[in-house]
């Protein structure tokens, strides 16, 4: 089977679907692999890497995609690399799924898509999971991202000019990027807070050293999270209420914030209003996650850095795992291998395991057909459509 890894076209991405590593692996496994020409080159790999792991080497995205029998990309396809994909192919991305508007275009030309992002959080699927693995590197780089813009240092210092404080780090969510976030802050000296929805989330929290904080629950809420499994869900307008002055109260002390509350299919919740920015210190900093998702912050703008009335600076950062390029895509790519032993058989052949969970939830065309969302021609899958009860995008390692 031709496997083919194009270069991403998204602006800002600098990841590839695909390792020399998992290149070598893909070849050991039978199949033949075609990579375009500087695919890998902002994540540090050349083509004479490709080369060397057994692949060969596509001038352009036209002479890449030919024959195609399965394309592995990161981000998925815009209109014209669709254009591109022969017919009958099977693709495997990140689709952004909620928001992408392109599942027609691929079911006319009989593509199989999977959205990786739709791996259920089971055991099984732990190496695939590309959201706990990329969250994991947005969470570090988080922290690197504050401290480029804090003017102070994160840890205490004491000098003969005198001493410094430790920075106070207040953390909006304990998932994976949160957990990251909070690891780091601390190997870099930072006194950390901590604010989950998720009171399972506690032990995991102040294992890493740092303060759980959290609104009360009453009975009912306490009953309901005994039913999610460790995932956030929306909670009452009483409940945001307590929360929102809990975390106004913390904000007013915290020199950083990392927000990474996302739910699927739904905008950013607003943890932080414009009038809580108005009580932070001049000088902080607010590293929004979600901001091409509406923002966890009011004040927040997708990919742009903005200076509040009062000297507060929000950043907005988009894509934050493309940041640590080489690593993200090793991980990236590792999931995505470990996926493709469901669609492959011993032999090298596209024989996807069509009843397996992982692929029932995955599989978003086939057949011409969509099966995902309001557009979804056949019955929608339940694996799907529990995520109506939004589990959280950063979710808590199982």
């Amino acid at each position: 089977m031709l496997i083919v890894i194009p270069k991403e076209s998204r602006q800002g991405e600098t990841r590839v679907a695909a390792s020399p590593e998992t290149v070598k692996k893909l070849i050991k496994q039978g199949h033949q692999v075609r990579v375009q020409s500087g695919a890998g080159f902002a994540a540090h790999w050349h083509d004479a890497d490709y080369l060397a792991a057994g692949a060969t080497i596509g001038i352009d995205s036209a002479s890449t995609y030919i024959d195609a029998s399965l394309i592995l990309k990161v981000q998925a396809p815009d209109t014209s690399e669709i254009e591109l994909i022969p017919q009958h192919a099977a693709l495997v991305c990140q689709f952004d799924i909620y928001r992408y508007p392109h599942l027609a275009a691929l079911a006319a030309k009989q593509v199989d898509a999977y959205a990786l992002e739709l791996i259920p959080r089971i055991t099984r699927g732990q190496s695939m999971d590309i959201l706990s693995s990329q969250a994991n590197i947005a969470g570090y780089r988080a922290v690197l991202l504050a401290a480029q813009y804090f003017p102070r240092f994160m840890p205490m210092f004491m000098t003969a000019a005198g001493s410094v404080k430790p920075a106070r780090v207040l953390i909006l969510g304990a998932g994976v990027a949160g957990l990251q976030a909070i690891a780091t802050a601390k190997r870099m000296g930072a006194i950390v807070e901590v604010f989950d929805v998720r009171p399972a989330t506690r032990e995991q929290v102040e294992s890493l050293g740092a303060k759980f904080i959290e609104v009360e629950l009453n009975d009912e809420e306490r009953a309901a999270f005994e039913h999610t499994g460790g995932y956030a869900k929306e909670m009452s307008d009483d409940y945001r209420q307590r929360q929102s002055t809990l975390i106004a109260q913390q904000a007013a002390q915290a020199d950083i914030i990392i927000t990474t509350a996302l739910i699927p299919g739904k905008a950013a919740p607003v943890l932080i209003s414009t009038e809580t920015v108005a009580t932070m210190k001049s000088g902080s900093v607010i590293i929004d996650m979600a901001a091409s998702y509406g923002g966890n912050c009011q004040l927040s703008k997708a990919d742009e850095v903005v200076t509040s009335d009062n000297g507060v600076t929000i950043v907005g950062h988009s894509n934050l795992a493309a940041l640590v390029a080489t690593d993200a895509s090793s991980m990236f790519a590792r999931n995505v291998l470990t996926f493709l032993g469901l669609l492959t058989n011993k032999e090298g052949q596209y024989v996807p395991q069509s009843e397996d969970e992982i692929i029932q939830a995955t599989r978003v065309t086939h057949a011409g057909s969509i099966y995902f969302g309001e557009a979804a021609t056949p019955p929608t899958k339940t694996a799907i459509s529990s995520t109506a009860e939004a589990p959280i995008i950063d979710p808590i390692p199982a």
